[in-house]
């Protein structure tokens, strides 16, 4: 109940509220990004981008009891937002890598779990992490990325039948 008094006296220009509201749930976006972005710095920028955004719309929130939900579609779109924009970034190119690795580093042979999420497109991935690393329901999922109940449940099994492909074709099973 908390929430949405503050929500309400957020929408109507209280400054205070918006702040105490969005800390709450600051590290939660900062999380999310992260899974997008996979830099500490991009996911500072998109946990701003997101407080920027979300300040100057507040009044269009139709239910404050979704704030926290509100917040996760839009650090979701920061984040591919940025993920597409750094794609038309510059490489380095692969023979000044050796410039720039630790020969004490240990490389590991085997596949990580971020590597396998990144073969997933954007809906897939969103709805995996949403699903397994936020724990919200397919009801919620749905509402965030606006498609309906069936599609986010034949998106995730799909997802899943994707990372387990991939998962023994790295020969980690």
């Amino acid at each position: 109940m908390i929430i949405i008094k503050l929500v309400k006296k957020a929408q109507k220009g209280d400054d205070k509220a918006f702040l105490k509201l969005f800390q709450q749930y600051e590290e939660d976006i900062y999380r999310m990004a992260y899974v997008y972005v996979k830099h500490e710095s991009d996911a500072l920028d998109v946990v701003q981008e997101v407080a920027y955004r979300s300040f100057k719309k507040i009044e269009t929130l139709k239910n404050p009891e979704y704030f926290k939900t509100w917040l996760i579609k839009i650090a979701i779109t920061c984040s591919i937002d940025l993920v597409r924009k750094n794609k038309n970034v510059v490489q380095l190119k692969p023979e000044y890598d050796e410039c720039f690795s630790f020969e004490d580093e240990d490389i590991p042979l085997s596949i990580t779990l971020q590597e396998l999420l990144d073969q997933l497109n954007e809906d897939e991935k969103s709805i995996v992490i949403l699903k397994f690393y936020e724990g919200y329901s397919f009801k919620e999922i749905a509402d965030l990325l606006n498609m309906p109940i069936g599609s986010a449940k034949s998106v995730l099994y799909r997802a899943l039948g994707k990372l387990r492909k991939q998962f023994k074709e790295a020969d980690l099973s």
